[in-house]
């Protein structure tokens, strides 16, 4: 079991990697415009970049299920249907976040045409049927963060207690803070904050699973 523990956690940690690889590709702009809402912050990217980060994020997303199965078994001691919502909630959110990351070369490659009524027809319906997916991420994580902290309060699951500080709703609004307070380095946290959060979370997670929680076993 311990080893299940640690290999999905592994993979998890690489889910958050490879993703974040590809969404900096994907979103990366030095200008920072993505703060002011629309898609300018995606004019100049080169359309190799925007490949190459299409298929690093794709590929990257499938993987944060597997990373799932490794909350789940994290969480299991302190409640075995809600640490079954924790992963049903988190898989649905990864897989959702998977169709939207597969979007987003498309919708580079989309608003760096020429403007037309006709783009600026296909750029709103991309609008609706995709940016609503990220909304539904954002919940899904917020309610994976929600579980996670009260499961890790109780003190029955395989992390300590201070650990809920770490939960990956609380690790998204540091990179923002950090972006207010310091921009020149919030600018390369911001497109990735889901990712950074998640690579945090698991090394941590990985840390108490491995040195630091004997009762993993």
């Amino acid at each position: 079991m311990k080893n299940i523990v640690i290999v999905t956690g592994i993979i998890g940690l690489l889910a958050s990697i490879l993703t974040g690889v590809g969404e900096y590709l994907l979103h990366y702009d030095p200008l920072a415009r993505f703060s002011e809402g629309g898609f300018d912050f995606m004019q100049g990217i080169s359309t190799y970049r925007t490949t190459v980060g299409h298929f690093f994020g794709v590929f990257g997303a499938t993987l944060y299920l597997i990373g799932c199965h490794h909350i789940y078994l994290m969480l299991r001691p302190a409640g075995e249907r809600a640490a079954q919502a924790a992963f049903c909630i988190s898989a649905f959110g990864f897989i959702v976040g998977a169709v939207w990351i597969g979007s987003r070369a498309s919708i580079s490659a989309l608003v760096q045409l020429p403007a037309t009524p006709e783009i600026a027809q296909l750029i709103e319906l991309y609008d609706l049927r995709y940016e609503t997916l990220l909304t539904v991420v954002r919940i899904t994580t917020l309610v994976l963060s929600a579980l996670f902290i009260w499961l890790t309060l109780t003190g029955r699951s395989n992390y300590p207690k201070w650990m809920a500080i770490f939960s990956p709703i609380i690790l998204i609004l540091a990179s923002f803070i950090i972006y207010v307070i310091a921009p020149q380095v919030g600018k390369h946290l911001m497109p990735i904050a889901l990712n950074v959060a998640f690579f945090i979370f698991f090394s941590l997670s990985l840390y108490h699973a491995r040195v630091d929680n004997p009762r993993v076993l």
